[in-house]
């Protein structure tokens, strides 16, 4: 595909580029690559300043780089074709959609699918091989459900929504328009609810709803529980990594992403577009404000308030974790004068 070709795709958001001024710049571009790895008939990209150096060692054809004239200029002079943005990561994941579409089977139902006679199906439905749709089920139109999906009583998929081999989507479960679910995960599984008596663990039943808004996306191997009574709750255009654990009673707000390995437990409450990164901890009942952030390895067991970025187990605001931890660093000095400071007292 030529350069300006792809120029022309990306329409409005790539009206800078080198072809305004070097319209006989246009590579043939056959694929993408990080810059590290661009080899001639690539594309690739420069998020920022941390990155221009590549600009002199990369062999790639086009780049999309920062609006920074001289990064521009720098290209241009060594014959590579470029396009400006402000958001060069963001324009680069949108040139991946025009060389790459995920696989999307044609609307069938596999013979060996079991589905029961009052589950109502949409239009356009792929259902994959060995899939088991239980009574009362309700699909919407264009979703793609991937071979050994089992889908319990009372569950309602929203249109286009992809559900990826072998997850499970337990009763009760309220999935939007849009979503995606990835293999090995479970929506709606029994939340962790047991009552302690003195002749051992009295089972709470789990009564309530498992709710997935539009648009969003859970990686491999995760779950999200459903609660006692209630709700849980992942808010739209959420997205949760491989390995978590949503807790039962959990309401995650719009915007979030949450990163591999972090568990929440029962009734956490998580403002919009908050970031957690992962083996993140956080314990019963906590609140997160609108946009905090939650370092790697964060153990959350107080309110985070709006804004806030906290780090460390207990977690702590990060400006007082960098100056704990500078102190840390300088612990065996510190030790070794305090004994001084003791044997001459002595």
């Amino acid at each position: 595909m030529k350069f300006s070709e792809i120029v022309k795709k990306l329409g409005e958001a790539a009206t800078n580029s080198s072809l305004a001024n070097l319209p006989n710049l246009d590579p043939e571009i056959k694929e993408l690559a990080a810059i590290d790895e661009a080899e001639k008939g690539t594309i690739s990209y420069i998020e920022g300043a941390k990155f221009a150096s590549a600009v002199d060692t990369t062999t790639a054809n086009a780049l999309i780089l920062p609006a920074d004239e001289s990064l521009q200029l720098k290209a241009q002079e060594k014959g590579i074709a470029w396009i400006a943005a402000k958001e060069p990561r963001l324009l680069f994941a949108k040139t991946i959609n025009i060389f790459y579409q995920p696989w999307q089977p044609a609307p069938e139902i596999h013979p060996s699918a079991v589905i029961h006679e009052s589950a109502k199906i949409g239009q356009d439905v792929y259902i994959g091989a060995h899939v088991v749709i239980q009574p009362n089920v309700e699909i919407g139109n264009n979703v793609c459900i991937h071979p050994n999906v089992v889908i319990y009583p009372d569950v309602k998929i929203g249109d286009r929504t992809v559900l990826h081999a072998n997850c499970t989507i337990q009763e009760r479960s309220r999935i939007g328009a849009d979503c995606f679910i990835n293999s090995g995960t479970v929506i709606g599984a029994e939340g962790f609810g047991f009552v302690p008596t003195k002749e051992g663990w009295f089972k709470m039943e789990q009564s309530g709803y498992t709710v997935l808004e539009d648009k969003v996306e859970i990686g491999s191997n995760s779950a999200v529980d459903r609660p006692a009574v209630g709700e849980t709750r992942i808010g739209s255009n959420t997205v949760i990594d491989n390995l978590v654990q949503i807790g039962h009673g959990t309401k995650v707000g719009f915007g979030c992403a949450i990163a591999g390995q972090t568990a929440t437990a029962g009734g956490v409450q998580i403002g919009n577009r908050v970031i957690i990164a992962g083996q993140s901890g956080i314990a019963n009942q906590v609140k997160i404000g609108d946009g905090a952030i939650v370092s790697a390895k964060a153990g959350v067991h107080s309110n985070v308030a709006p804004g806030e970025i906290v780090s460390g187990n207990p977690a702590i605001p990060y400006k007082i974790y960098l100056k704990s931890n500078a102190i840390i660093q300088k612990l065996p000095e510190i030790y070794q004068y305090i004994k001084k400071l003791q044997r001459k007292l002595k």
